[in-house]
Parts: C-alpha cells; structure tokens; sequence
C-alpha cells in the first residue's frame, strides 16, 4: 500500500516523504519539476535510507497518472501540485486556473477510475479572506481570496466537498495551512524557490548569505503591535508530520473535514528577523519598504480541531524555524544547484 504525493519534490511535499517513510508507509512521487529540483529524492533516501518510487510526469495529463496507478497499490493521495506564487497569479491568473484546477480534476478522475477514496489536498488559510477575524477558525465563512492562487484553493475545496456528497465512500481533508518555514534539521531539503520567493524566510536567508543586499520590509503601518505584519509561521517538519496524521484520518473515515495547520500564535515580520538574528548570531540588513496590495494586519489560526480530530499539534518554534532555515541555506547557498 501506497501514498502518492503530487507535487512531491517540493518544498513541503519532499518534508511530507520522509515523514511518511520515517512512519513506515510506502511513498510515490509525482512531479513535473517545474519549481523543484531531482536531486531531492537522493537527499530524502539519505535522511531515511529508502529511496522514494518516483515519475516525472505532469498531473494534469490523466493518462499518465494512470500509469502510477496502474503500477503501484495507492491507498490515498497527498496533492501538492500546483503553482503557488501569489503576486504572479495577479499577473497571469489564467496559468493558476489552467494549472491548479486541470491538475486536481484529472487526479480526481483517474482516483474514480483506480478505486482510490482518500485525499489530503494542499489548501490554503487564504481561503478565509480578509473580512474574518483572528485566530482563523474551520467554521468561519470562506470566501473574499485577495488573489487568483486563493480563488483555486477555494475552488477545489468545493470540487472536493461535491465529490464527497455524490460518493459517500468519499473521503476528502482540506488542510489549511499558514505560514511554512524552516527546513530538516539535517540541512539536507529545504526551500530552494525559483526565482523570487513566495515567503519572508527565503528572503532573510538570502539575505544573510549575501545573494541579496538587504532584506526589504514592506509597511510599518500595520495595526499590530510593531507595525508589521502578523502571520503564523509553522515549522515544515511540524507541518510534514501533520500530513501524516492528515492522511491517516482520510483512510480511515468518509466526508470531507477542513483542518488548520499552524501553531495558533502570530509574530510578525521584525519578530521574525529578530528572532532569526539572536539564534544565528546574524545581523540582517533591512530597508522600508511600501505596503503590498492584498496584505491583511494579521493572519493566524485556531489549532483545536486539529488537535482533537488528527491528534497533531505543532511542537517546533520560532528559534527552532530560524536555526533549521539558515542551516539549510549555509549549506546550500544556491539551493539544490551547488
């Protein structure tokens, strides 16, 4: 018995394979290398001693999806794939609808076909908008997704909820992340973004290996108590382990439950490159920058039902996120290209 990830030589996805090998399952990767790097699955046998089965292929072409499955016994899938940049899908919304819907709806379709019922799929605490106040509940309305990426996560949460009414073997775990950072304590995977980053870390990272000059903060005027803005940072060897509870839920009920993933605490951007400066012993260059459009004051979640339903609960902290970031980043200052 099997667990397929999609998108799984990522960031998040590649964490998620070892923590699943480390729990005894059997891993397959599916992956079209579009922002990630081969060289990942050596480094995951390193951390595990096993090499997961992977295929190059993309997810959204239906009859090589059927090829994994027709060559392996997949229980349950974890669906990582899709692009994820959210300024560049304000730019060019239509690659995120293409790309993330196409992507989910021939999953679905060969799952049908192959008999396969459990799904944890990637979604997003962007789903919440930014009318709701915090901490970010799973019974909250959706809905107002600033963004074209949180419009598709939005989207296939409710591709998800439909399956599940019309198949009530169905089974569908909707995990709401927030705010993933830090790296494996083993320095061997972590973020290596192509391109621009999505995320603060990668930037405070670069910054103090000096690919970048300085770290640029944008806005000081945010109603929180430094003036910066307030997300939940999460650990993603915290975040990978919930996966692991995820898909373990989802094997074994039926409907669709949507689960924050975070730690229910926010610290904002100078907690975190303070934070990060006194665990590395770093000073980080920052400027001022202006306000993004779509930036919300505060973002962080409620964690309850996580705990009660999964019996996960994140463990790492702050200090653990900043020291595990830089010691990846030290040791590979181009990502997966040294």
């Amino acid at each position: 018995m099997s667990i397929l990830l999609t998108g799984g030589a990522g960031f998040i996805g590649s964490h998620t394979a070892v923590e699943l090998i480390n729990a005894g399952y059997d891993v397959v990767i599916v992956d079209n290398l579009s922002n990630s790097n081969e060289k990942v699955l050596n480094r995951i046998k390193t951390i595990t001693g096993k090499y997961p089965k992977f295929y190059k292929i993309d997810v959204s072409v239906a009859e090589d999806l059927c090829k994994v499955f027709n060559e392996n016994n997949i229980t349950g899938v974890i669906h990582f794939a899709g692009f994820k940049c959210v300024p560049e899908s304000t730019k060019i919304p239509l690659k995120y609808y293409r790309n993330n819907l196409d992507t989910t709806l021939s999953l679905l379709e060969v799952m049908n076909k192959y008999n396969c019922t459990a799904i944890v799929f990637s979604s997003s605490a962007t789903v919440y908008g930014d009318k709701n106040p915090v901490p970010f509940k799973e019974n909250m309305p959706v809905g107002g997704a600033t963004n074209a990426y949180g419009r598709t996560k939005l989207m296939i949460e409710d591709i998800l909820t439909d399956v599940a009414v019309a198949s009530t073997d169905f089974s569908a775990v909707l995990l709401r992340y927030f705010n993933p950072i830090g790296a494996h304590p083993s320095g061997l995977i972590g973020e290596a973004p192509d391109g621009i980053p999505n995320n603060l870390m990668p930037y405070v990272t670069q910054t103090a290996v000096g690919v970048r000059e300085f770290l640029t903060i944008y806005g000081t005027d945010y109603n929180t108590h430094d003036g910066t803005g307030v997300r939940d940072y999460i650990h993603v060897v915290d975040l990978a382990r919930g996966h692991v509870a995820a898909i373990k839920y989802a094997t074994e009920h039926t409907g669709v439950e949507a689960i924050n993933l975070g730690t229910g605490n926010g610290s904002s951007v100078w907690d975190v490159v303070h934070a990060f400066e006194k665990a590395n012993n770093i000073q980080i260059p920052v400027v001022i920058g202006k306000r993004r459009p779509g930036d919300i004051d505060e973002c962080y979640a409620s964690v309850d039902k996580a705990a009660k339903l999964l019996g996960w609960r994140a463990e790492l902290t702050l200090e653990d996120m900043c020291k595990d970031s830089w010691n990846w980043q030290k040791k590979n200052p181009k990502g997966y290209e040294d």
